[in-house]
């Protein structure tokens, strides 16, 4: 496809992952995109996309994007036709970490939680964050260490201090949870 760069699969930039590339959409194209972003159509924000496609990487820009009913489709350069969309399809969508705003104070992006150690108020280890989900009331740190554990991020409640330095996250938590 004309326009993407091909990168080696290693490539030294942070990238952080803020989509999928769903499906193509009319005949002219447009991709249908799952955000992970919050706001989810903060996605079309972000340009250029680091495309992650089997094991190669290629970047695109984002020329056009907007709202289709209940989600995103998005309009990429030398993406001109269905063929051309159908060779993107399932494509994971990463940007580089400095395309993105700092955080505020006590806020953190997902990314930087993943792989943390966590750690009750009694020192003993729960393992390391696995994931997070979003429930809607709040998110969920998943941890994975004797068993898996989910243990709501709520700030100063449960979670007591997060470390990104050092990589840990302190919570008031029981490990019989």
């Amino acid at each position: 496809m004309a326009g993407r760069r091909q990168q080696p699969v290693d490539a030294p930039a942070p990238r952080i992952m803020v989509g999928r590339i769903g499906s193509a959409h009319g005949l002219q194209g447009w991709l249908r995109i799952q955000s992970y972003t919050e706001p989810y159509e903060n996605i079309l924000d972000y340009s250029p996309w680091q495309l992650r496609i089997a094991a190669a990487w290629c970047s695109v820009e984002v020329i056009q994007g907007r709202r289709q009913g209940k989600g995103l489709v998005a309009k990429l350069t030398g993406c001109d036709d269905r063929d051309a969309a159908h060779d993107l399809l399932g494509a994971e969508i990463f940007v580089h970490r400095q395309q993105l705003p700092k955080p505020n104070a006590l806020q953190y992006y997902w990314a930087d939680l993943i792989g943390a150690a966590v750690v009750n108020c009694a020192g003993v280890r729960l393992g390391r964050v696995v994931g997070l989900l979003s429930t809607g009331a709040n998110d969920v740190l998943r941890t994975q260490g004797d068993r898996e554990r989910l243990i709501p991020f709520l700030l100063n409640d449960v979670v007591r201090e997060v470390d990104l330095s050092n990589r840990t996250i302190r919570v008031d938590w029981e490990p019989d949870f």
